[in-house]
Order: structure tokens, then sequence, then C-alpha cells
């Protein structure tokens, strides 16, 4: 049995790229063997995720993406859980995934990933980022990928907590030189985000993973699905 999955997980990734050596691939070939839910998604995305990764032209580019396709191996671990990927088109910007979990309303998902150790400016910095992917009108929701030994939800409510000072204080030249049109326009995006999972895959798994929720939201997300994809990152 596990041979012929080992087999199906191979027949799918091996023509993604000329290195087949690849750390990465190493590891999607072992996610794809033992998971069939994994193995489902990735053959219904394949043209998409093998563009993705011939088009991450460094090492830290394929972590990148390497970081959202372990996002989704964890969670689709949880069988309530089920995931569209790039759903507003990789043209357009929008999040990674779509999640659906059982009984609850859809969300999206954005995954990125910290490339330094952890502090409130270097939380602060990719959740100002990824706020300009965040669509209106639906829930929407933030993993942010930290090394180190492990998260704290502290960290991201101190850097949230000094951004939004610096649009109290019209601080315009901040938000201007970050890709808003002032302080106005960061809170219209900041209302659109309902909550960030802080996840650390090298931390023990009562410190891999934690939720900050922003209570300003215009849209809440499902209080169940949220929680349940944080136990999801906290098993990997």
């Amino acid at each position: 049995m596990l041979l012929a999955a080992t087999r199906s997980a191979a027949a799918v990734i091996d023509p993604l790229h000329d290195a087949p050596d690849d750390p990465v691939t190493t590891e999607l070939r072992r996610w794809l063997a033992g998971s069939t839910r994994f193995r489902a998604f990735f053959e219904v995305h394949a043209p998409k995720i093998r563009k993705k990764l011939r088009g991450a032209g460094d090492p830290d580019a394929r972590r990148d993406v390497r970081a959202e396709l372990r996002a989704a191996h964890l969670l689709l671990a949880d069988h309530r859980i089920s995931l569209a990927f790039e759903a507003y088109g990789a043209r357009k910007g929008g999040p990674d995934f779509t999640v659906t979990f059982r009984g609850e309303r859809a969300f999206n998902l954005e995954v990125t990933r910290l490339r330094r150790p952890q502090g409130s400016a270097e939380i602060g910095s990719p959740i100002l980022t990824k706020l300009h992917q965040l669509p209106p009108s639906v829930p929407n929701a933030l993993v942010l990928s930290v090394p180190g030994a492990g998260v704290d939800a502290v960290g991201v409510e101190a850097a949230m907590r000094d951004i939004r000072s610096r649009a109290d204080r019209k601080d315009e030249a901040f938000f201007l030189a970050r890709g808003f049109a002032g302080s106005r326009a960061f809170y219209e995006r900041f209302l659109r985000l309902g909550a960030v999972m802080l996840w650390c895959e090298e931390a023990s798994a009562d410190s891999r993973a934690a939720l900050w929720v922003n209570r300003s939201a215009r849209i809440a997300v499902p209080e169940r699905a949220v929680r349940a994809c944080v136990i999801c990152f906290q098993a990997g």
C-alpha cells in the first residue's frame, strides 16, 4: 500500500522541474506519499504549483512556496477542512487559500514567511504587505511562518499597536512608503484582516502556533474554523 502511494506521489511530482534532489521536492514527495487528501489537492492544482516552484528563482523564494504547501498539507489533515488554491487568480494577487470548515462560513487565508528573527518591526512589515492582498466583504486571515524557538501572539499585538499609533498620529510618510495612500487607506485594509496565526515549525507543540484576533475587523473569521487551523499548525 505504501509502495503504491509512493509511486503515485512520484508520478505527480517527478515532472515538477529539473532538480529531483532539491530539498523542497524531497519533502513534497514525502507529504504526497503520506496523505491522500494532500495528494488529491496537489493533483487538482499541479499546474499552478509547478509554475510557482519553477518561478521561485532562489532558495528563499522556494522556501516561501514550500511554506504555502506545508500549510496546505497540515490543514488537510483535518477532514473538516477543505481548501481552494488561489481562487482569486494568481495575477490578481489574492490570498493563497480559501478555507471551508464544515458548518462555517468560508474564509481566505494568506500564508507568508518571516525570513528574520521575530520582533515587532519584523512581524509588522509582512502584515502590512499582505494587507494589500485581502479582498473586501469576506473574512480574511493571515498565517505568518516564523523562525525561532516558538511563537507568542503578544508580538503581533505589539506590532499592530505600533502601526495603529502611527495611523492615529497621521504618519502619512510611513504609510505612503509601504504602498498605502495614507493612514486612512491603511485602516480600510486593516479592517479586512480578521486574524493572524503565528506558526513556528521548529518549536515544540505547545509553542508552535498562536492566534491573534483583530477585534476591529469588519467581518470576523469564524472562530471554530480558525481555532481548528491553529490546532493543525500546532501538530506540524
